[in-house]
């Protein structure tokens, strides 16, 4: 596994399954042209771009280009890389016939291919950098936080995902992701003791 700085944005959840095998990151879906109409997805996709950077990867199809044009227009250009896959023809194992434009799609691409795609686009793989920002927020740490899993805890949630402007849908697996992309132990702790 490689470690991957930047969030890598992705059109779907088996595009997510399949980079999960491969990099370790935070890897966020847009649920395809979801992205058009989330605007709490978006202004995350903000604070993480300004926070870690972002990496797309989607499709190589018309539908990919659409999507990561459209991110391309809202996210400042320091702040977002491009890994393209190449065009490669084929069906995915899960569908029963290709796409429309016969191309595979991130799911779909050999592993190979996502790690030549990945190296050309520079991304920051960085060794270590889990140990410089100290251990991360875990579901525990959830618990005794009163964020998981007790009476109230869905509404504490609620109101710290609205004080870091985060979806209001997160999961709290989700918001584990971002947490940990994002601040240090230390500040998520300031964080919940202020609500």
């Amino acid at each position: 596994m490689i470690h991957i700085r930047e969030a890598v944005i992705v059109e779907g959840k088996y595009d997510k399954i399949k980079l999960s095998s491969i990099i370790d990151g935070l890897i966020i879906e847009t649920h395809g042209f979801g992205i058009f109409k989330d605007k709490e997805q978006m202004a995350l996709l903000r604070k993480l771009a300004a926070t870690r950077g972002l990496l797309v990867l989607t499709d190589s199809d018309g539908a990919g280009f659409v999507i990561r044009n459209y991110l391309s227009g809202c996210i400042p250009k320091s702040q977002i890389k491009h890994a393209y896959i190449p065009d490669l023809f084929g069906k995915e194992k899960r569908k029963d016939k290709p796409s429309k434009e016969g191309k595979l799609g991130v799911e779909g691409v050999p592993v190979a291919v996502i790690l030549e795609a990945l190296k050309k686009a520079g991304v920051c793989c960085e060794e270590g950098e889990a140990e410089k920002k100290g251990p991360p927020v875990t579901k525990a740490d959830l618990m005794a936080a009163g964020l998981s899993g007790g009476d109230g805890s869905a509404e504490k949630r609620k109101q710290l995902q609205k004080r870091l402007g985060l979806p209001e849908k997160l999961s709290p697996n989700g918001l584990l992701q971002i947490v940990n992309a994002t601040m240090t132990r230390e500040e998520f702790f300031q964080k919940v003791e202020s609500l």
